[in-house]
């Protein structure tokens, strides 16, 4: 199977799949897929075509409209927990954020109940808290944190940095993990999660 990772939509697309054929035996048309979510038959087409190339899904038969199946994952999968990796967070200057996910797999790092993503860190700014480039920053997504916690933070350009939190007055201090580089002071600041734990690929 195939290790490509699947975009949100197409996450979206597999589980439509799985459930339309718990509840109705059979698995749903391209037309039914495409008004599920409010799109036309072309760009589903595309999708299937895409998840088909990837391995998550194949067709019975050709030119069958209700031939499209799920390819069993959990051989290759185990029991970890599947999260996205929504894209690179600066741990230096701020960089945009990506929009486009790949999945890690997780066993016992998630509390259960919590919405949480995974971030590849970019940069050295938080070195001295143990957190390296490269390395895997697992988030729970909330939009507020307490002083002293390690936040992804939207700044007012639209930019995000990963960052301790802190509130001074009418303000709000960005501080790096390094002695090297000087904090961040903004007047308004969008919080989209708080570092729960860090993953070091070797």
């Amino acid at each position: 199977m195939s290790n490509l990772p699947l975009t949100r939509r197409q996450q979206d697309i597999l589980q439509f799949l799985r459930t339309y054929v718990e509840d109705h035996g059979i698995s749903p048309t391209l037309e039914e897929i495409a008004a599920q979510f409010g799109v036309n038959k072309v760009t589903i087409f595309g999708h299937v075509a895409e998840m088909e190339r990837k391995g998550v899904i194949r067709r019975r038969a050709k030119g069958v409209s209700r031939s499209l199946e799920v390819v069993d994952q959990e051989s290759d999968q185990g029991s970890g927990v599947s999260l996205p990796v929504l894209g690179k967070i600066a741990a230096g200057s701020p960089i945009e954020t990506i929009e486009e996910p790949e999945l890690l797999n997780f066993a016992d790092l998630v509390p259960d109940g919590k919405d949480v993503y995974a971030l590849e860190v970019q940069g050295e700014s938080m070195i001295e808290d143990a957190i390296a480039d490269g390395d895997i920053v697992l988030i729970e997504r909330r939009p507020s944190a307490r002083d002293g916690e390690t936040v992804v933070a939207v700044l007012p350009d639209g930019d995000a940095t990963l960052k301790r939190f802190y509130r001074e007055g009418n303000q709000f201090r960005l501080q790096p993990a390094n002695s090297t580089m000087s904090p961040i002071i903004v007047d308004e600041v969008e919080i989209r999660g708080v570092v729960i734990g860090v993953v070091r690929k070797y």
